[in-house]
């Protein structure tokens, strides 16, 4: 039985949701936002940290969406935000592509993606098209 995993962290404004199957451990959480994002401790995720602007503003940086969030007193689901599409490639790593995308896979079915997405460079993820830290393991170097 595959079984996904989702875990919630909130600080009564916001939640921060976390996928993670879905993580590649690029660290942006933990470098940009220490305080609230600590692999090291448990639990990992601490919205009390920061306030809820600064969880946002970092959360929207994971380039996996392993990381989203939701504001409590919204309706939850995926807002999309009007933004310029940019596609940076990462050294050693994924391609990633901020903005608003959709993406078809080989069957025809179309996922929409928002913030950041990390698509794989190196051939090797199994979650492909998007990028699983395989390259890591692997020494990808381009």
């Amino acid at each position: 039985m595959d079984r996904k995993i989702t875990k919630k962290y909130t600080n009564g404004e916001v939640t921060v949701v976390w996928k993670p199957d879905v993580c590649i451990h690029s660290a942006i959480c933990f470098n940009g936002l220490p305080q609230v994002f600590n692999p090291r401790e448990k639990p990992w995720v601490k919205p009390e940290g920061a306030n809820t602007q600064q969880i946002i503003e970092q959360v929207k940086k994971c380039p996996s969406s392993a990381l989203t969030f939701y504001i409590n007193d919204e309706v939850k689901g995926n807002v999309e935000v009007e933004t310029e599409t940019i596609i940076e490639t990462s050294k050693n790593g994924p391609l990633l592509v901020y903005g608003n995308v959709s993406i078809k896979d080989a069957e025809g079915n179309i996922t929409k993606k928002n913030n950041v997405t990390a698509l794989c460079r190196c051939g090797s993820s199994s979650n492909k098209p998007y990028c699983d830290g395989t390259h890591r393991k692997i020494d990808f170097v381009g």
